[in-house]
């Protein structure tokens, strides 16, 4: 299946792509086998970012010029592939996941794609990953899709090391609709962190409806 937004029909979903840039083979190939492994029950579709979400992620770390960028939660590593193509040359990407299994998908494209120079992955747990990160300002932009329990955390533990004006993404952020009655934990989590970052000071904050929510904050 290709992900999409909860809030769109099959056919506007596939209107949005068809008028966007498409994704090259190397990106195509790894949705596609990424679906694969969702088809096969091997790994959740949910955890797969959709194609439009990445094409602007890509755009987006190009225009702010970023030149170091942080990702906690790379799955087979799509995410990662769009961001560490909108770095110049000289640009780093770090990468923070659990799983061996699905980031080594991830290291095959990257390198496929001529970046693996620009990714490093390191694997462990995330909170422990960022709190031994030095507490100074170091990314310009950082991607949060991994625990929806632990991003208070992430959140907290990324704003003395986004520079200023840097840009963090908060995937999912919409829990496809749940926000507005939250059934679980990770549910619950999310609806009150929108909440808190809302009227939080430290943040400029925008809630886009893209995929199932992004949350955009850009550091004070």
């Amino acid at each position: 299946m290709t992900p999409r937004s909860f809030l769109l029909t099959p056919e506007l979903g596939d209107y949005v792509r068809a008028a966007s840039e498409p994704p090259d083979d190397v990106a195509a190939d790894l949705l596609a086998e990424t679906a694969a492994l969702a088809d096969r029950g091997e790994a959740s579709p949910t955890f797969q970012i959709a194609p439009e979400q990445g094409a602007f992620m890509q755009l987006l770390t190009r225009a702010l010029g970023a030149r170091r960028a942080v990702e906690i939660g790379t799955f087979t590593g799509y995410s990662a592939l769009c961001v560490a193509r909108g770095l110049p040359a000289d640009g780093w990407l770090l990468c923070l996941d659990v799983s061996e299994e699905w980031t080594a998908v991830a290291r095959r494209y990257w390198a496929r794609a001529g970046l693996a120079d620009r990714i490093e992955l390191r694997l462990g747990d995330a909170h422990d990953s960022l709190r031994a990160l030095p507490a100074e300002p170091t990314f310009d932009l950082a991607f949060v899709d991994a625990d929806k329990e632990g991003y208070a955390d992430y959140v907290e533990q990324l704003h003395p090391r986004m520079t200023g004006n840097g840009v963090v993404l908060l995937d999912n952020t919409l829990a496809s609709g749940h926000v507005f009655a939250p059934e679980t934990d990770a549910q619950r989590a999310i609806a009150e962190l929108n909440v808190a970052l809302a009227t939080d000071p430290r943040w400029e904050t925008v809630l886009l409806p893209l995929a199932d929510g992004l949350t955009m904050l850009r550091r004070r």
